[in-house]
């Protein structure tokens, strides 16, 4: 039987051929093909990403884990202690550590918005795998009712098969009682 997007689209999807997606067309035509259409989105997204993006990822990876935090805390507390009882008259930055306000306002400015950045980059990567998990899902939903109507034709014509059997079955057993009906006559 040849198929066309055309009518897969009325009696799987319910929809006339020109109220389909762009997405609903490639997944119908996959279908009619027998190919996959799953694919590495991650390996679509690297490809596009600059030297900027992955430098900004980098930053947003390292400043969000717990190694970045406990070495800053493990920095604050060297410099406070070094500041306030090593050094105490000739410290580097004394008590009120306005250098080192300087220094955590000036890396928070710039971290950010890197991180800013890194999770916009992370937003459109999850509109990328949501739009690719529904083509799949499209896909796997219109593979089953694929399969269910193998079923469905299986079955119907296993019953075409057995009724024709008992029909057949029926008229030997006439044919038979007729048989015994003329020998028991005569």
């Amino acid at each position: 039987m040849n198929k066309t997007v055309e009518d897969l689209a009325n009696r799987w999807l319910n929809r006339r051929p020109d109220a389909l997606s762009n997405i609903e067309s490639r997944v119908l035509q996959s279908a009619l093909d027998r190919t996959t259409i799953s694919k590495d989105t991650n390996k679509a997204v690297a490809f596009h990403q600059t030297f900027g993006d992955r430098v900004a990822d980098t930053i947003a990876r390292i400043g969000g884990s717990w190694s970045f935090i406990l070495g800053f805390i493990a920095f604050l507390i060297l410099w406070t202690f070094g500041n306030v009882w090593l050094l105490t008259r000739d410290a580097f930055d004394p008590y009120p550590f306005i250098f080192l306000n300087l220094v955590l306002s000036m890396v928070a400015a710039l971290q950010a918005p890197v991180i800013m950045m890194s999770q916009n980059r992370q937003t459109e990567r999850d509109r990328i795998d949501a739009a690719h998990d529904y083509e799949v899902n499209l896909k796997a939903e219109i593979e089953i009712m694929a399969l269910h109507e193998k079923l469905d034709e299986l079955r119907h014509s296993e019953i075409i098969g057995m009724r024709d059997e008992i029909l057949r079955m029926a008229e030997q057993i006439r044919r038979i009682d007729e048989k015994l009906s003329a020998r028991s006559a005569s």
